[in-house]
């Protein structure tokens, strides 16, 4: 039986960090143009004796779909002896699993290729490239919003906590001038509903609207911490300073949950 924590962590890489791969196929070309054509099913597996966990993507001609749970007949299928092999993986560190379909060469090398633009979401990733500088900021600030409505919808009992006393809030991520580049969490009354885009129809509570590209960059990866980034105009903080902070400290905390 996995801990509590191991299949939280598993569970927001899957159900948050997972979906992000239709945002790498959107963006990246080069990547794109490797699944034009295709079509299979890879599924990643983690054993539990409390029911197994997992989530499979599904390619049709460019496009992607992530579907929760376990599937029948998948082309290639990722499987883990338990949870905590999973998570570690999939945190980027290194770990035994069972490879099934490893004839389907194909489909498996563009997967890889696929997956290695999560990379860029660790805080050690420091691209120089003009284009994968911007999917970074955008994957992070997509992953923003969504991995705080994952981690209140599975019952994390701060967070609920902190959401239960809220009336009808929006929490809104941004980039000025990049009109793709933003991100926001809705939050009423203990529910959570994360989207890509600005929220238009009402005020954001909080806004947290980061000055370009370049100046998002040393924010992610922990060059300078918040309070500097406000000092030197990277980051505009608009709204609410305490629930503010307490949006970074919750950040803080999945970072850690699923980066170990």
């Amino acid at each position: 039986m996995a801990e509590n924590r191991d299949k939280m962590a598993a569970l927001l890489v899957l159900q948050a960090l997972f979906p992000l791969l239709k945002v790498v196929m959107g963006d990246n070309r080069k990547i794109k143009s490797k699944f034009e054509g295709v079509k299979g099913k890879v599924q990643f597996i983690a054993r539990d004796s409390d029911g197994d966990i997992g989530a499979c993507l599904v390619f049709d001609n460019g496009k992607l779909e992530v579907v929760h749970g376990v599937i029948e007949n998948p082309d290639i299928t990722f499987e883990f002896a338990n949870i905590k092999r999973m998570v570690k993986m999939l945190g980027g560190k290194p770990a035994l699993f069972r490879l099934r379909g490893i004839r389907n060469i194909g489909l498996l090398l563009k997967l890889l290729a696929l997956l290695m633009n999560l990379t860029l979401l660790m805080p050690a990733a420091k691209p120089k490239d003009p284009e994968k500088k911007r999917l970074k900021v955008k994957l992070s600030i997509y992953m923003m919003a969504a991995a705080l409505s994952k981690y209140n919808k599975l019952g994390d009992p701060e967070i609920n906590a902190w959401t239960e006393k809220q009336p009808e809030r929006i929490y809104q991520f941004s980039v000025s001038g990049e009109e793709d580049i933003a991100a926001y969490l809705r939050v009423k009354a203990g529910k959570t509903q994360a989207g890509p885009g600005l929220y238009s129809r009402r005020k954001p509570f909080v806004h947290m609207k980061f000055r370009g590209v370049d100046e998002a960059l040393p924010i992610l990866v922990n060059d300078i911490n918040m309070v500097k980034a406000v000092e030197q105009g990277y980051l505009a903080l608009e709204g609410s300073p305490e629930y503010s902070r307490d949006i970074g400290n919750f950040l803080i905390r999945i970072q850690g949950l699923v980066m170990g």
